[in-house]
């Protein structure tokens, strides 16, 4: 993230896969702070996580409208660069169907969507995060590149974009994804650009793709 910080922001997050499920952790300001918090916490290590900066488009600057968001369960976390276009008519959708919203951000709908596509997708045995991305990426109308994890699936980062940026490359001590290339050289040189419409599952072994 601190590779990121030449793009400006006004907070940050991280959720991360342990144990008792995704922990997030999140703070408005600089990533010193969001440091200092992760360090008071004290939590144990994590081997799969995702994080962002963000500059607030949709929302004021807050530890709440912070990136990762999280749906109801808490047990999905997302992380977005763009704007979700029809935000405002998925998000009234999703609260009709008694979804509750933490945030003011455009970003949130996303983590909702997956949610539902997910959990139907379990109950009746036919998909499995994969798949509730592409169902829900379906419904979005705007700009996005999105990074996506499930308690279910530990392990696994599912990545996909239409028309923000989307790096993702392998190394030999993962699998990984950002928004540019710089925050991951340190890693792997061996990276590739997510064309849009295309879809990436990441794990520590390696990533496929998808169209």
């Amino acid at each position: 993230l601190e590779k990121l910080e030449y793009r400006g922001y006004d907070s940050a997050g991280v959720a991360l896969a342990l144990d008792g499920g995704i922990r997030v952790v999140k703070s408005k300001g600089r990533l010193t702070q969001l440091r200092q918090k992760l360090a008071a916490q004290a939590l144990a290590q994590s081997f799969c996580g995702i994080g962002h900066t963000r500059w607030a488009t949709h929302g004021k600057p807050s530890e709440a409208n912070a990136h990762p968001h999280t749906s109801c369960s808490g047990d999905i976390a997302v992380v977005h660069n763009g704007i979700i276009e029809n935000f405002a008519e998925l998000r009234e959708e999703l609260v009709g169907r008694g979804h509750v919203f933490k945030s003011e951000t455009d970003t949130e709908v996303v983590a909702h969507l997956v949610e539902e596509s997910y959990h139907r997708m379990l109950a009746e045995g036919t998909g499995d995060l994969r798949a509730a991305v592409a169902e829900a990426a379906a419904r979005l109308v705007g700009a996005y590149g999105l990074a996506v994890m499930a308690d279910a699936e530990p392990g696994t980062i599912i990545a996909c974009r239409k028309d923000s940026p989307i790096v993702v490359g392998c190394g030999e001590t993962g699998s990984y994804v950002a928004s540019d290339i710089i925050a991951m050289i340190d890693a792997t040189r061996d990276v590739v650009v997510l064309a849009d419409g295309q879809m990436a599952r990441l794990r520590p072994d390696g990533i496929e793709y998808y169209d």
